[in-house]
């Protein structure tokens, strides 16, 4: 017995997602995006989406773990074992007409996604396998939804999605009450609540088939696209699918609201939703800021960390990075069966695939069947018994953990525009399809996120080109806020010159910085900031307390390559 759905009409407020889906309705091609915290309605919006659609109109919900075979189609087993092989379809072929539903997105593997959203553009997916081809349709609404707090979409294929939305639960503590009462009632009287919301369901449906009949009679004229290219433009767009999307949506609001052209409101109405997931993803690096303020006098380093100056205002400065050569880090995994990417062997970050035997394989792996019966019988006519299964095990990348001392002792001699471009260099050189980064800085009497972990690299360099420098050394504050972020397979990068001199709390600034750098549990790397003029030599203690390397700022151009011990005790030099 199929349970019944939550009517689409009885959401409460989130007006933007339901418009989002609406044009979806409207126009299949307009895949949506929803991102937001957990428990913010997504998946129920995407269930009563599905039943306002004509019918037959199925909901296929793709599983994470679901098999290439389970998307695109494979081959028939029990056919094939008849001797008469052909090809069986897939999810996206059995979403055909509906809608196809993707939670936790952003987890799902690679080489799934990009075949996913291939057919969600054309309409048409292609299989192909083991020799065998056929052509399916595949018109259906895609619809992915994510947590952020679980990680990001590859830039890639968030271009793909042509909207989105962010979502969060309603803070209104009159509105958060008509949602719970409403879903109570649903759930004490499903049929009962359902056929309360039946006239506002039937006028939605009959509005999306209204707006379906008349989309291609819409008429759009040459200023309303001139504005939907400027508009793309002045906001930094860079993909041809930012316009395609604007344009389309906004075709598909002027067929949903009753009109036969298209107006600069209905452009206006859709722009946020096309280009909200894509402003972060532009090769556009922000402006510095308009009015940056007259340089002073180069200070010294007792000037900016001097407790004296605590009650003057802290003087930053946006240094340019310095072109630097650093080595490359190649993090190394002795815990587990992957091989390392250096090695030029299968590497962590993409799917490995092996074949076992099985009575009832999710993934047929042909090859490794027709050896099996070759080298039991001698023919290629396979039993049950010589079936195998093909398996992928997807590693996960690698999260670099920057923690970059950004204090006034930096400004000196204009030193910090050494250490961005080492972190540059590092970076760029290290990072791989499928890591992350996340950058924290500490300066002044704190220590900030300036970027949450992302697989975004254009992020990450934008974000170090604009650091700015100046005033204290919290570097206590910086490792303790950096502890929140270590993965299991997190290297930290810490750049600093070992100066604290901004207690965490009450105590002694550098016993404090010594007490959080013994609470780490990954992999790590020290870079020394400190110029050779009265060394502290602070920078090396702290490496043996991270159990990591040390390597001095001016030293790493003529450092070889890194091999970083993921999950080990301590990094090694290689």
């Amino acid at each position: 017995m199929k349970p019944a759905t939550y009517p689409f009409a009885a959401i409460v407020g989130q007006e933007e997602m339901k418009l989002a889906l609406l044009l979806a309705a409207v126009d299949w091609r307009l895949g949506v995006l929803l991102r937001g915290d957990k428990g913010s309605g997504k998946t129920t919006a995407a269930r009563g989406l599905a039943s306002l659609l004509p019918k037959p109109a199925p909901f296929i919900n793709l599983p994470i773990g679901a098999t290439e075979d389970r998307l695109l189609g494979g081959l028939h087993i029990e056919r094939m074992l008849k001797g008469d092989p052909i090809l069986k379809p897939g999810l996206l072929s059995e979403a055909h007409g509906g809608v196809l539903y993707v939670d936790e997105v952003n987890l799902l593997p690679a080489h799934l996604g990009d075949a996913l959203l291939d057919a969600a553009a054309s309409g048409i997916h292609v299989v192909e396998r083991e020799g065998f081809s056929a052509s399916q349709a595949a018109e259906f609404v895609l619809l992915g939804s994510m947590n952020p707090e679980e990680g990001s979409l590859r830039p890639q294929l968030l271009d793909r999605f042509a909207l989105s939305v962010t979502i969060s639960a309603p803070t209104e503590i009159a509105q958060r009450q008509i949602v719970i009462e409403r879903r109570i009632d649903f759930e004490r009287d499903p049929k009962r609540f359902v056929a309360g919301w039946s006239e506002e369901e039937s006028a939605l449906r009959k509005q999306i088939e209204d707006a379906r009949e008349s989309l291609r009679s819409i008429v759009c004229s040459t200023e309303i696209l001139q504005q939907v290219c400027t508009l793309v433009c002045e906001k930094g767009g860079r993909s041809l699918r930012t316009d395609l999307a604007v344009m389309r949506a906004a075709i598909a609001y002027a067929a949903l609201a009753g009109e036969k052209t298209v107006k600069p409101d209905h452009v206006e109405a859709v722009l946020p939703l096309a280009l909200g997931h894509r402003i972060h993803d532009n090769r556009h690096p922000p402006q510095p800021p308009k009015s940056v303020p007259p340089a002073p006098q180069k200070p010294t380093a007792e000037q900016e960390t001097s407790p004296k100056n605590d009650s003057q205002k802290t003087v930053e400065h946006i240094f340019v990075p310095h072109a630097t050569e650093a080595p490359a880090l190649r993090p190394r995994n002795t815990t587990d069966d992957e091989v390392d990417s250096a090695s030029g062997k299968e590497s962590s970050r993409g799917p490995a695939t092996s074949s076992r035997r099985s009575d009832d394989p999710q993934e047929l792996d042909l090859r490794a069947t027709l050896a099996h019966t070759l080298q039991r019988t001698g023919s290629f006519q396979p039993l049950a018994s010589d079936l195998h299964e093909r398996i992928r095990t997807r590693g996960t990348g690698v999260r670099y953990l920057f923690v970059i001392d950004s204090s006034g002792s930096h400004a000196v001699r204009e030193r910090m525009r050494l250490v961005k471009g080492a972190a540059l260099s590092l970076l760029s050189r290290s990072f791989k399809r499928g890591d992350e980064v996340a950058i924290i800085v500490f300066r002044g009497t704190s220590a900030e996120v300036s970027l949450e972990p992302t697989s975004n690299l254009a992020d990450a360099v934008t974000t170090l080109e604009y650091l700015p420098t100046g005033g204290r050394t919290p570097l206590a504050h910086g490792l303790q806020l950096a502890k929140s972020y270590v993965s299991p397979k997190a290297v930290l990068i810490l750049m600093t010159d070992g100066r604290a001199n901004y207690p965490l709390h009450d105590g002694d600034a550098w016993q404090e910085a010594l007490e959080e750098a013994a609470g780490f549990g990954c992999a790590a790397l020290v870079v020394d900031t400190e110029t050779s003029a009265n060394p502290i030599g602070h920078a090396e203690t702290i490496a043996n307390v991270l159990q990591a390397s040390c390597v001095g700022l001016e030293a790493l151009e003529s450092v070889g390559d890194l091999t970083i011990e993921l999950f080990a005790t301590r990094s090694k030099t290689s």
